[in-house]
């Protein structure tokens, strides 16, 4: 038998890490290389969500134009015009926001900008 150190009755662990601001809430970052949990950013998920329901509905003929459905929905037509751009998404980048593995740059406000239509030039966004 070998005789074990004592176990200490406390023990400090210190993690770097900072608190930022994405989409309005607090959130901490770790550094690079840190195993971070998967975290779906729901407003990104329900702009998503609205932007293809809309579209379809569009698409239906359920509703004819966009002011027509933006005023059934209580929106403005050029927020309507803005969310459903967001469609134009390349899938693998759409699939990335509802898994959460989008990176951090990745953010509404940044998706509702105009962005190149083609999907390989999406990448940098």
């Amino acid at each position: 038998m070998t005789r074990r150190a004592p176990i200490p009755e406390t023990v400090t662990l210190r993690v770097p890490f900072r608190v930022v601001k994405r989409g309005g809430r607090k959130e901490i970052q770790l550094p690079e290389g840190a195993a971070q949990p998967r975290r779906t950013d729901s407003t990104l998920v329900k702009a998503l969500a609205r932007a293809f329901r809309w579209k379809r509905l569009l698409e239906s003929g359920e509703f004819i134009t966009i002011g027509e459905l933006a005023r059934r929905e209580g929106i403005a037509p050029s927020y309507m015009t803005r969310v459903l751009r967001l469609t134009l998404l390349a899938p693998d980048i759409v699939e990335a926001i509802l898994d959460g593995k989008q990176g951090p740059e990745v953010l509404l406000a940044r998706l509702l900008q105009p962005f190149p239509v083609e999907w390989r030039q999406q990448h940098g966004l």
